[in-house]
């Protein structure tokens, strides 16, 4: 009997509970407003056919009672570049929707922007409309459209290759260039990438320079060849890890890279093995590596010569030069700083050998020459010598350098070098140097050789000696 009691006590409270709804729970009054986290969404530059991030929006009930947003839709309706989803729900038009008392709901909006057939930025532009009480507000949308030329995988995976594109000639620059999956410069094809050329990287794509291909980036002092994720929004713009890599395969042949700057991704440079060349496979001048979450600059068994480059953060090497291979470093800046996480190798690290297959000990040659550079970074030791106990050439110089290192610098291979003098960087970023930095006037004209200019397109020798690393002090 109680509990038959106690349930239509229930019952009945919930019926009074319900009719009371209307009157005692929402707030009708003609004077409130919602309130947003934001007045106007804005999403960076999103490229043409390719859907942007999803962005939140927090709408507010501030009062003490719940409130009913009569009518929220999207301005553009179906017309709209823009998608909204509220409370869960996809749609443009919204009705009766509920925010409880001192609480809030999210409204996800995304965006894609049609081909405008346009080399300039497009502003596109929306809102989404809420009706309460009578009171009409907005959020206004506001996007960047850019037209771009994309390279997407339109050749099917084979029993060595994923999916793939081909590509070769002469980029135009005058729209951005997006690249997905692997693009191939197949055998015997030159691809040349010119002066101001914006190149946006998808996740895990991979320039990659085939067997006989060669690659030319030809940028210029302030109109670079930029390489870089495709992700800008705030978020993700500067995060490492974006996309793949540039890899210049075994027996590519004659590349070069001029006035590059290649950040944000896993490795910024893959030099494989040399194949029957007798000229350098790679030739890198004026450009910086920065923020990888792999490696800068990673070189196997390959010849590489570099002048006036600086290799910056990455989460493992900012220049490995492994297997072996022939190297030339004139007037290059290392400067590892990586803040994402901790770092356990050496910014620069060398070896000559590795295991196959079988386990097996495979020796390689290595002979290597830093001339006029700095190595630096936050770790103790920048430096790492992996050599081989019994065999083998580890031939190595490094002449009138800087280097942060554990190693005795009076042994054989090292001259005229700086031992754990902090180089005064004036930012992390560029590497530049102050211009009271231990490392101006210290460097070898003999060294410096043909090199006229710095990085900045300065006069390579101001004062009584050359500086060292990429930049001059003026």
């Amino acid at each position: 009997m109680i509990k038959k009691i106690t349930l239509i006590v229930v019952i009945i409270s919930a019926i009074i509970l319900a009719s009371c709804r209307k009157d005692d729970i929402f707030n009708d009054s003609p004077s409130f407003r919602l309130e947003f986290s934001i007045d106007t969404l804005y999403f960076d530059t999103v490229f043409t056919t390719v859907g942007s991030v999803t962005l939140p929006i927090k709408v507010y009930n501030r009062s003490n009672k719940s409130v009913k947003i009569s009518s929220l839709w999207l301005g553009g309706k179906t017309n709209s570049n823009f998608r909204i989803n509220v409370n869960g729900m996809s749609g443009v038009n919204f009705s009766d929707v509920e925010i409880y008392p001192k609480d809030s709901i999210f409204i996800f909006a995304e965006v894609t922007v049609d081909p405008q057939n346009s080399n300039n930025l497009v502003v596109i532009e929306d809102s989404i409309c809420f009706i309460t009480n009578g009171n009409k507000q907005k959020v206004m949308l506001v996007a960047c459209g850019q037209d771009a030329y994309f390279h997407f995988p339109d050749h099917p995976a084979s029993q060595y290759l994923p999916p793939y594109s081909l590509t070769s000639g002469t980029w135009q620059n005058d729209k951005p260039h997006v690249v997905y999956g692997l693009c191939v410069v197949d055998e015997n094809e030159t691809l040349i990438i010119p002066s101001g050329t914006k190149v946006y990287m998808h996740n895990d794509a991979i320039l990659w320079i085939y067997d006989g291909g060669t690659l030319k980036i030809n940028g210029e002092k302030d109109n670079e060849v930029v390489f870089q994720g495709d992700r800008l929004d705030d978020y993700y713009k500067d995060l490492p890890g974006m996309w793949g890599k540039i890899w210049l395969s075994a027996g590519s042949v004659n590349n070069t890279i001029d006035y590059a700057i290649i950040k944000n991704g896993r490795i910024g440079i893959h030099v494989d093995t040399l194949g029957a060349s007798s000229n350098p496979t790679l030739v890198l001048k004026n450009t910086i590596i920065d923020n990888m979450t792999t490696a800068c600059l990673v070189a196997q068994g390959s010849w590489v010569k570099a002048e006036n480059c600086v290799f910056g953060s990455a989460g493992y090497y900012s220049v490995l030069l492994n297997i072996g291979g022939n190297y030339d470093f004139r007037h290059c800046t290392v400067g590892n700083f990586w803040k994402h996480g901790k770092r356990s190798t050496s910014a620069v690290a060398l070896n000559n050998y590795y295991k196959d297959i079988y386990e097996n000990i495979q020796l390689r040659d290595l002979k290597c020459y830093f001339g006029n550079c700095i190595l630096y970074g936050s770790d103790e030791n920048e430096l790492f010598f992996d050599k081989y106990k019994t065999g083998g050439v580890f031939d190595f110089s490094f002449e009138n350098c800087l280097i942060k290192t554990s190693m005795d610098i009076t042994q054989s291979g090292f001259s005229n070098c700086l031992k754990n003098k902090a180089p005064l960087f004036v930012d992390y970023i560029d590497f530049n140097i102050e211009n009271t930095s231990p490392a101006v006037d210290v460097g070898n004209v003999s060294a410096t050789g043909t090199i006229a200019t710095d990085i900045l397109g300065n006069p390579r020798i101001v004062g009584t000696a050359p500086d060292l690393g990429a930049y001059e002090v003026q």
